[in-house]
């Protein structure tokens, strides 16, 4: 690889991880910035950060005040109360439980969900799969399969446990190579460069002053 294509694929592994962040807080911003609060709290501000921060701060104290009461009897008998109400409304319980189940697994989760396995879906195909934590009555292994790269859809499979292969990765392993779409290995050595070393140096300018 030449020099400047060496620079440029170097440069782009650094600098692209970073520019979707930025994209994606950049998102989260306007996201917030376009709520008709916002256009109120500007009126009493003088600049639109100032109401994007308050916002922000606002939701994580009623966040933690909200957690921090559902560690007392009261908070779990309201949690129980908006439970039974939403489960009433034959539409909004489907968006609900889902979105419960998905914020209980992302944040709390168990050993297992995190446990990367695969499985043989036709002969001689093997697929990455997640445990669940959860076994169908007749004693299958309930399996996520993802898809690539985007994880956030897949397939939800009850499967014979004999028909499971553990793996020795972790979920950081299995989750580069699904989100690469089977392009990346964390094993990977990465781009090669072309480094001298300090005597290499000191001999080219040796050699330059002869």
């Amino acid at each position: 690889m030449s020099t400047w294509k060496r620079d440029f694929a170097s440069g782009l592994v650094v600098l692209t991880p970073l520019l979707v962040i930025l994209l994606v807080l950049n998102w989260f911003y306007q996201q917030i910035a376009d709520l008709p609060i916002i256009e109120y709290l500007v009126g009493q501000m003088e600049y639109e950060w100032m109401a994007v921060l308050t916002i922000i701060t606002i939701f994580l104290m009623l966040v933690f005040s909200v957690g921090y009461l559902m560690r007392t009897t009261f908070g779990r008998l309201v949690e129980d109360g908006i439970d039974a109400t939403m489960n009433q409304v034959p539409l909004i319980r489907i968006l609900y439980n889902a979105s419960k189940l998905a914020v209980e697994t992302a944040l709390t989760g168990t050993e297992e969900l995190q446990t990367p396995v695969r499985i043989e879906t036709w002969n001689g195909l093997r697929m990455t799969a997640f445990k669940t934590g959860k076994r169908t009555d007749d004693g299958r292994v309930v399996l996520f399969l993802p898809t690539a790269p985007n994880i956030t859809s897949g397939f939800v499979i009850e499967v014979d446990e004999d028909r499971i292969e553990e793996t020795d990765e972790r979920v950081e392993e299995a989750l580069t190579r699904i989100l690469s779409a089977g392009f990346g290995e964390n094993s990977d050595p990465g781009i090669d460069i072309d480094v001298i070393d300090e005597v290499s140096v000191d001999d080219i300018q040796r050699s330059n002053d002869n």
